[in-house]
């Protein structure tokens, strides 16, 4: 039986389709949550309809005020779609160097999107954000990199979902991890159900959150766009203690894998996504071989958005002229 139509399009977020991952371990499935089939076409259209209610009924903003937030665009995406069916003007500061598409879906959506230098990274465009809140009225700058309502979205919603799906067997979470709110939603969420649950923290090389682990860590530039960090203190909902390993996957193997998701099984995802799908199939490996135990032999992994977000930046080509 079909369900019946939907009263907005916030109505339709969440609910998105599991699949399994054709090149997984045959007797450890891998299975990914496809957030691309939300209505902003990315994983953050949940914490961007779930953060607004929320803070709408606490009073923390009231409608005709101003969403003010820092961004690297699905974020935006996402709040801008909610933003405009709550009543809500929207504001988004983005450092340049972030995908065109995001920046240009965010103003179609009614929002204002104000640029800062690439050089100042998130810390500069978080500064910016709170700047702009201080000089307008009934404003207010939802955080997502320090806003618990951001974990609380997936412990709510993308969770149960995975967890209704399997009927809870579920051996092991590994998810990418910019802002740590989809992970951490989900780990607590597993490790609540079983404490045995294995959670895998997904970051590209080059990236720092495997130094919160006590491992050396080299900084560097990476091209994989939407997770990792340069600095782990401004990643507040990140705890640790919730995470097995950090799981590095560098560039080329996140880009050969997204290509791969194309070609040979129909995902058109991006980067953070090719770079999920490496880690959990690895994970996989580690379960069916006895090296790791889990409570169950199943891998849950999250493609958080769609390759079309990043075109322009030629996700589909070589390595070498991939601008990621």
């Amino acid at each position: 039986m079909s369900a019946p139509p939907a009263a907005n399009v916030l109505e339709t977020v969440g609910r998105t389709p599991l699949v399994s991952l054709g090149a997984a371990p045959e007797s450890v499935p891998v299975y990914a949550k496809l957030e691309s089939f939300n209505p902003g076409a990315s994983v953050k259209d949940r914490i961007g309809k779930y953060m607004l209610e929320a803070m709408l009924d606490r009073g923390a903003i009231s409608p005709g005020g101003t969403v003010i937030e820092p961004t690297a665009g699905n974020t935006g995406i996402g709040i801008a779609v909610a933003a405009g069916q709550l009543d809500l003007d929207a504001v988004f500061v983005v450092p340049e160097r972030f995908s065109v598409e995001k920046q240009q879906l965010m103003a179609a959506l009614g929002a204002e999107v104000i640029n800062t230098p690439t050089s100042e990274g998130m810390g500069g465009a978080i500064e910016r954000a709170h700047e702009l809140a201080d000089e307008l009225e009934d404003s207010v700058v939802p955080q997502q990199f320090s806003n618990p309502l951001n974990t609380e979205a997936h412990y709510e919603t993308t969770a149960p979902e995975i967890y209704g799906a399997l009927e809870g067997a579920v051996g092991a979470v590994v998810a990418g991890c910019g802002t740590a709110g989809t992970l951490m939603g989900l780990a607590r969420y597993a490790r609540e159900r079983d404490s045995d649950t294995y959670v895998g923290a997904v970051e590209p090389e080059g990236s720092l959150y495997a130094t919160t682990k006590g491992i050396d860590g080299e900084e560097g530039e990476y091209k994989t766009e939407g997770i990792g960090t340069h600095d782990p203190a401004t990643n507040e909902l990140f705890e640790p203690d919730l995470v097995d390993e950090v799981l590095q996957v560098s560039d080329r193997d996140a880009h050969d894998e997204l290509k791969r998701l194309a070609r040979e099984e129909g995902h058109l995802v991006a980067s953070s996504a090719g770079a999920a799908s490496v880690a959990a199939r690895r994970v996989a490996a580690r379960i069916e071989t006895g090296e790791l135990e889990v409570p169950y032999d199943s891998v849950v992994t999250v493609f958080p958005d769609s390759s079309e977000r990043y075109l322009s930046k030629g996700i589909y080509r070589e390595f070498e002229e991939w601008d990621g």
